[in-house]
């Protein structure tokens, strides 16, 4: 009960962690801050586990990663519709490598769970080994932008997003363990380290910009009345 329990959370979160995200960058068309190759990898990734569900007899796997696909591919539109620079040829390369690489095995798995002595299961643990390789690379880019530039603009970055990505790759990680699905534990292990990574570098932004804002907006103010609204003062 406590598995099912938990799996039932770690779905859940799975499957709403990304509409605030949604709703910042399709709706606000808010995206500064997006990694590209993440994006592309939030559709890769999910199909890639739908693969393994399937091939797996884990209907929650197949359930939950649709749903985050789809939202994954409403993201990662709206961030090629506002950004035109990320639409040229290299850049599309890069995303479209990255993305590619993941639904290359899932349909290499699918491949040979089609071939004779090979079972559904077999196919699925080879397939959750290369996810999980991958996942230590997917969860890079993300984390890797923000750390490489201290003034990028954060603000199409959706604080509430990470933080439950964080909580769902917890409640993966332990629902890998509990099960004895190594692939999934690992991969959901290296997802929470890149949430966490994301949520402390937005928290520390986020400390810091009021700050910038009170001496950006108030000192000229200060100054101007000084010098031009009053000028008798100035003089004294």
């Amino acid at each position: 009960m406590f598995i099912h329990a938990l799996g039932f959370i770690a779905a859940a979160l799975s499957v709403s962690l990304s509409w605030p995200q949604v709703y910042k960058s399709c709706v606000q068309r808010r995206t500064s801050g997006l990694s590209a190759t993440a994006c592309a990898l939030g559709v890769a990734m999910p199909f890639g586990w739908i693969t393994y569900g399937l091939l797996a007899g884990q209907r929650i796997q197949v359930l939950t990663n649709v749903a985050t696909g789809l939202t994954g591919l409403a993201i990662l539109s709206a961030l090629l519709i506002t950004q035109p620079q990320l639409r040229s040829r290299a850049a599309l390369r890069v995303s479209a490598a990255s993305g590619g690489s993941v639904v290359a095995a899932a349909l290499l798995a699918l491949g040979l769970a089609a071939l004779p002595g090979i079972s559904g299961h077999a196919a699925a643990s080879m397939l959750g080994t290369l996810l999980a390789g991958i996942s230590f690379l997917s969860a890079i880019p993300q984390p890797l932008a923000l750390l490489r530039d201290r003034d990028l603009d954060l603000s199409g970055l959706s604080p509430l997003r990470w933080r439950m990505a964080a909580g769902a790759c917890a409640s993966w990680l332990a629902y890998g363990v509990l099960t004895g699905q190594p692939p999934l534990w690992a991969s959901s292990t290296v997802g929470l380290i890149s949430a966490s990574i994301v949520c402390v570098v937005l928290h520390k932004r986020r400390e810091r910009r009021p700050v910038a804002e009170v001496t950006r907006v108030i000192r000229p103010d200060w100054r101007d009345s000084i010098t031009t609204r009053n000028a008798a003062m100035a003089g004294v």
